[in-house]
């Protein structure tokens, strides 16, 4: 099938450059194109991850390569195009959280609701635990989640030594659970967070070691030089 919009792209023996952004409207052609790669994005991100090979999107979408980068530059276009709407989800559970009196079932019932809209979408359960997909959402929802933890240590009900970093470890163990689970083993990840929240019981704690740091984390989160970045990663 002949694609309109084909140009020439460095990582695939050709040669694209991209359109500038502005504010003109898109032709009819170029906006089914860009709805189709995003909507192929969507399935196939979902299915595979935020590292899903673009060239599969592009496949999927009826396109090719070119149409791809002209539209989406970089990976992280593609996912802010794609996900940005999701990560309110986010944002929105910690809300809802704290209109919860109880501290504990407030905790609880967020943890529950992340790991859920993780085990949902490989995409989302990636993007919620990368540094390198962010947006205006995200220091709000961290704002309401250390009120959240503060309201449940208070009461005595969350284990004293529980902080936001512990929270971005589960929810890394609960991303690796539905990577390896997703299609064939769906209770797993329900099961792992209701193990893990018998744990974070403040009656339940025993003397463990400290948690990671926030610098280490977010070093973990992005890549500290060892760990290729997305922009880095096959495309």
């Amino acid at each position: 099938m002949p694609d309109p919009e084909a140009g020439r792209c460095p990582r695939y023996g050709r040669n694209v450059r991209p359109v500038p952004a502005d504010d003109r409207p898109l032709r009819a052609d170029a906006q089914r194109n860009r709805t189709a790669l995003v909507a192929a994005a969507r399935e196939v991100m979902g299915n595979r991850g935020l590292d899903a090979p673009l060239d599969v999107i592009a496949s999927v979408a009826g396109l090719g390569n070119a149409t791809l980068y002209r539209h989406f530059p970089t990976r992280r276009d593609l996912v802010q195009a794609v996900f940005a709407d999701q990560m309110t989800r986010y944002a929105a559970a910690v809300e809802r959280a704290l209109e919860e009196p109880d501290p504990w079932a407030a905790v609880q019932g967020y943890l529950m609701e992340i790991c859920a809209l993780q085990a949902e979408n490989r995409a989302l359960a990636d993007l919620v635990t990368s540094a390198e997909y962010t947006d205006e959402t995200r220091p709000v929802a961290v704002a309401h989640l250390l009120t959240l933890l503060d309201r449940a240590r208070a009461a005595g009900r969350l284990r004293a030594d529980f902080v936001v970093e512990d929270v971005v470890l589960l929810l890394l163990a609960n991303a690796g659970v539905v990577r390896k689970t997703a299609e064939h083993a769906p209770t797993a990840s329900p099961r792992l967070v209701a193990l893990l929240l018998d744990g974070l019981r403040a009656a339940a704690a025993t003397p463990g070691p400290p948690p990671p740091d926030p610098t280490s984390i977010a070093r973990a989160l992005s890549g500290d030089g060892t760990t290729p970045s997305m922009e880095e990663r096959e495309r």
